[in-house]
């Protein structure tokens, strides 16, 4: 039987490795993708996204309205920093509208 590490850690990096190491990270941060875009974007948007599916590092995005894409299409470089700013590492690196 293994002994104990009686060492102290920080909790946010026992989480951490937990984490990387049970496989849970990508589905945390599907989650977290999906969240960030609803806060980023706001309500206005988030009344025309129908779904959102994420496929590192790749976000696809439907919407109900072809206008609201193709306005959000100018502006895809800007709302992939933003979301990658408030995320505090880069989990999308392209997003698609559809």
């Amino acid at each position: 039987m293994p002994k104990r590490n009686t060492e102290s850690q920080p909790i946010s990096s026992v989480l951490q490795e937990f984490l990387t190491g049970s496989k849970l990270e990508k589905g945390l941060n599907k989650v977290t993708v999906e969240a960030m875009w609803h806060q980023v974007m706001g309500p206005p948007i988030t009344k025309y996204t129908k779904t959102l599916r994420w496929a590192p590092p790749v976000l696809h995005v439907y919407l109900s309205s072809s206008v609201l894409r193709e306005e959000l299409h100018y502006g895809k470089d800007k709302i992939i920093a933003l979301m990658n700013q408030e995320l505090g590492e880069t989990l999308v690196e392209s997003i698609i509208f559809k």
